[in-house]
């Protein structure tokens, strides 16, 4: 303040964790910035692509550098498609120096935009690689530090860079991990769900990199993988796992020495368990699946080092492939070969080991080879029981760059007639690698004590669809062509009665029910099996349903369907208690979902906070290892109890399923799963059991899961009919991260049954909240036991 004139100063002071960060809104600006400066200075080639919008409508910002433009017409055009094709080709023109003038992808990554330098680390390497003729840093040689310089234009000669500044654009705005639909992208890259990994996968899958790194944080340590076992046997690991390590320590050493840190940790060398590369759910182990060297790169902590790392890791990672390009390619193009050939190279083997250590290679169960000669994918209705899922399997397939044929005429194959229009995945490509991790059963790695994430994928059984394995080499040879775009299957109206049966079958069909019921129409569930009408099977007007276009469902002409026993449906209001993956899921099957408990027919939770007071009334679905505890808790359900190893514990279980109104659309006999680790061990007497685990020695089919053989034979699943209410519990998940969907129709069938005067709200006994008590040791211990990877 001046005295004399009695004015202030005032000086605005922007504060954040370091210089070079960016909100999300000032990264376009500054890409533009550097495209302008570029052009200014140099003639290197840059083009800006948006990927699409995230869930809340935000650009996915990426970015193309290169020596020039015809570097990255060539790459994509030409050494890639022969690269895939014929790889043989070009290892023969490595070996012979006849390769010429070739550059590979480097992709760098951020699909956590709250693990902040991760974007801004690749915003200062696009902006050196784009605008500076040299650049100078620090890394080191046999723990001695030196200075090395990168020419740009000798590297572009090498090198095209990829930068997918942030997967997650709603994320960092909102500086959270999650995106707006409460997501962890970092766990979707395989199952793809959400609209932002649909879209950055695809990517991936086109440009094929050579090295991908995704920067992350925080962990106790500056980290740089590649993993601990135990690893998908799905990658060429012996092609992989050597030239990771060395690029790993050409990060590390870059990064501490561009930083104040003064070590790095590699999983693979210095942790035992608990860091594994089993599921391809993270952005860099799926693209492992497209033959690069993938490393996920963690800072201890959010800071000024943690951002100087980062940037030496780019730095390290670019300093190690424009050294080693051939050798490296080399290996890419070996994976290639090896699907190719159909080879299933036993050299792979010492790299899949149990907990012991001991190799025990790819689990091929007697066949000379870990992968099929060919997936087969029937979409005729006749043999299959859910065509809408096959075909988005197959559009899934090709986003993925995976090949898939389709049957020209009708033929039997092996004493097996296939009718033309059978989706056919040959396993003689490159990436056959991607599409048997999505398809193949999975493994069982129970013996490990520690492990990151749930692993099990197979689409067949998780989304539900029939699937075929067939082990005969050119079974399909002449009847086939190849498939680019797949269009998925629309119901039809059968018959000229004035009602129609929708097959209680799939998921579609009961977002079409839902959409009726907004509209204000008719819709009637049948109460018993009769006729061609199954209990749980939807009838509708007939003229109703032919002005709804696009939906997938089963129709039968209603024929004597007035005489069989049904109720007419009233619209579900649900509230949704707990994860962000059930809410979605609820609302994915076109449920009404309502704020608060007051407002709803029925309260759906994964969570341990049921409230036995508030659900006079209503219905109560839980699901999950934390709501069967609060039940027990609350004492409502007498001789209700549980059993359970861990929160986490995850199965793929073969079970047996009761026929009832809630499992109606199923099997006696299914494959259920769960990632709760946890069984029904007694049921109220009143209570109707719906499902059990398989009393069979082989009832575990896949998952991680010590301890598993507790629930042989256990309940899954019951209900219980009270006076004014009904509750139904579900050990199992039902809409685990919006993949289960195969079971998406058990929680469906629960809610409708909330507003059935025939299945909810009659029943013995009254909810009375007899036995409140305080949080026990198991619920503490459950809590405690919640568990995640970064």
């Amino acid at each position: 303040m001046d005295k004399a004139s009695n004015k202030k100063a005032a000086q605005t002071v922007e504060l954040n964790v370091y210089d070079q960060f960016h909100f999300y809104d000032e990264l376009k600006p500054t890409i533009d910035s550097v495209f302008e400066k570029a052009e200014e200075t140099n003639d290197r080639y840059l083009e800006y692509q948006n990927f699409g919008k995230s869930v809340e409508g935000r650009d996915l910002h990426f970015v193309v550098l290169a020596r020039d433009k015809e570097a990255v017409d060539k790459y994509l055009n030409e050494t890639l498609p022969t690269a895939l094709e014929d790889p043989e080709s070009l290892l023969e023109k490595l070996e012979d120096g006849e390769m010429g003038d070739y550059q590979v992808p480097v992709w760098i990554n951020n699909i956590h935009p709250d693990e902040v330098e991760g974007v801004d680390a690749q915003v200062e390497l696009f902006k050196k690689f784009a605008l500076e003729d040299e650049i100078t840093f620090n890394t080191g040689e046999n723990k001695q530090e030196k200075a090395v310089t990168l020419n740009v234009d000798d590297v572009l000669d090498d090198v095209i860079f990829l930068y997918m500044f942030t997967n997650n654009p709603d994320g960092r705005v909102a500086n959270t991990r999650a995106n707006a639909n409460g997501f962890d992208l970092n766990r979707d890259n395989h199952y793809q769900t959400q609209i932002e990994t649909q879209e950055v996968t695809q990517e991936i899958a086109k440009w094929t990199p050579l090295s991908f790194i995704d920067l992350h944080g925080y962990v106790s340590g500056f980290l740089i993988e590649p993993t601990t076992p135990p690893h998908n046997p799905n990658f060429e690991y012996d092609l992989l796992y050597g030239n990771m390590i060395e690029q790993a320590h050409s990060m590390g050493d870059a990064g501490i020495s561009n930083s104040a840190y003064d070590s790095y940790e590699i999983p693979a060398l210095d942790y035992g368990d608990g860091w594994d590369d089993m599921t391809p759910a993270y952005t860099a182990m799926y693209a492992m699946l497209h033959g690069s060297l993938g490393h996920t790169v963690e800072t201890p902590a959010l800071s000024q080092n943690g951002y100087d790392a980062m940037y030496g890791a780019g730095l390290g990672a670019a300093l190690y492939v424009t050294e080693n390009k051939d050798k490296l390619y080399k290996n890419q193009l070996e994976i290639f070969e090896r699907g190719v050939n159909g080879e299933d190279d036993r050299a792979v083997d010492e790299y899949f080991v149990n907990a012991a250590g001991q190799s025990i290679g790819r689990t091929r169960e007697g066949n000379a080879n870990f992968f099929p000669e060919y997936y087969v994918i029937p979409v005729d209705e006749k043999v299959q029981k859910n065509p809408l899922e096959a075909a988005k399997m197959v559009d899934y397939l090709l986003r993925n760059g995976v090949e898939v044929e389709q049957m020209l005429i009708t033929a039997r194959v092996d004493g097996t007639v296939y009718p033309k229009g059978t989706y056919i995945v040959p396993m003689d490509q490159a990436k056959r690698g991607l599409a048997n991790a999505m398809l193949y059963e999975g493994d069982d790695v129970s013996d490990w004590g520690a492990m990151y994430d749930p692993i099990v994928v197979n689409f067949s059984d998780l989304r539900g669809f029939d699937l075929e394995e067939v082990r005969d080499e050119d079974a399909f040879d002449k009847l086939t062509k190849e498939v680019k775009s797949v269009k998925l299957p629309t119901g039809k109206i059968t018959g000229n009665s004035p009602k129609q049966i929708l097959s209680n079958t799939n998921n579609d069909t009961v977002k079409l029910v839902n959409k009726l019921l907004k509209d204000g129409k008719t819709v009637e569930k049948a109460l018993e099996t009769k006729g061609n009408v199954n209990k749980g099977d939807y009838i509708v007007n007939t003229t109703d349903l032919a002005k709804y276009k696009g939906y997938y469902f089963e129709a039968t002409s209603a024929g004597t369907a007035q005489k069989v026993k049904t109720e007419k449906l009233t619209l579900p209001k649900v509230a949704v208690s707990g994860s962000a993956q059930l809410k979605f899921s609820v609302k994915e099957l076109g449920f009404e979902v309502v704020d608060n408990a007051e407002e709803a027919d029925v309260v759906v939770s994964d969570r341990d906070d049921f409230n036995a007071d508030s659900l006079v009334g209503k219905a109560y679905v839980g699901i999950g290892v934390y709501a069967l505890n609060a039940v027990k808790e609350s004492g409502v359900l007498k001789g209700y109890d549980f059993n359970y190893t861990s929160p986490g514990h995850e199965g793929l279980l073969k079970a047996n399923v009761t026929d009832h109104i809630l499992t109606s659309g199923y099997e006696a006999n299914e494959l259920l799963y769960t990632t709760n680790g946890a069984w029904i061990t007694s049921v109220p007497k009143e209570a109707e059991v719906l499902a059990t685990v398989s009393n069979s020695n082989d009832f575990y089919v896949a998952g991680w899961w010590p301890g598993h053989d507790a629930a042989k034979g256990q309940t899954l699943a019951f209900t219980q009919n009270l006076e004014d209410s009904n509750i139904t519990l579900f050990a199992n998940d039902l809409a685990f991260r919006a993949h289960t969907q195969a079971s998406y129709r058990l929680l469906a069938n629960s809610i409708f049954a909330s507003v059935s005067s025939e299945t909810a709200k009659q029943g013995q006994g009254s909810v009375k909240n007899e036995n409140k008590k305080q949080l026990s040791e198991v619920g503490r211990s459950l809590l405690e036991q919640g568990r995640d990877r970064e």
